[in-house]
């Protein structure tokens, strides 16, 4: 597995967790959702499940876990866009089931031939904003 297939299997996880999170009894549009509900002390608390998944609020962002303990780690804009940086997806690699221990650089190297997908909203953070590039 690559550095690059780490980082799009990433991406497919926060896609996958949106999905959950647009099925689950308490339908959300997006994941950002959870922090305003937390926040406001509505309906969830900081920690909790929702459909597949545990969630544990933490300043602007929430720790997804999988099932098989795979962890999908995002902070938040204001907007409402999730953001990661370098050591979300090294994170993300380290609890796969298959745990990989990617180097940085080569998860940089990943995010930068992953452009016009990814783009770097704030040194080092990355969203996800577009059709993925030719393999």
């Amino acid at each position: 597995m690559t550095a690059r297939d780490l980082v799009t299997g990433y991406i497919d996880a926060l896609g996958a967790v949106g999905a959950a999170m647009r099925a689950a009894s308490v339908p959300l549009e997006r994941p950002a959702d959870v922090l305003g509900l937390v926040r406001s002390r509505r309906i969830i608390a900081g920690r909790g499940r929702i459909g597949t998944y545990s969630y544990q609020v933490h300043g602007a962002g929430c720790l997804f876990t999988r099932e098989d303990g795979t962890e999908i780690d995002t902070d938040f804009t204001g907007d409402g866009r999730e953001i990661f940086d370098l050591w979300r997806l090294r994170r993300y690699a380290q609890t796969l089931p298959e745990p990989r221990d990617p180097a940085e650089q080569d998860l940089r190297s990943a995010v930068e031939s992953l452009k016009p997908l990814l783009a770097e909203v704030r040194p080092g953070w990355f969203t996800v904003t577009g059709a993925r590039p030719a393999a």
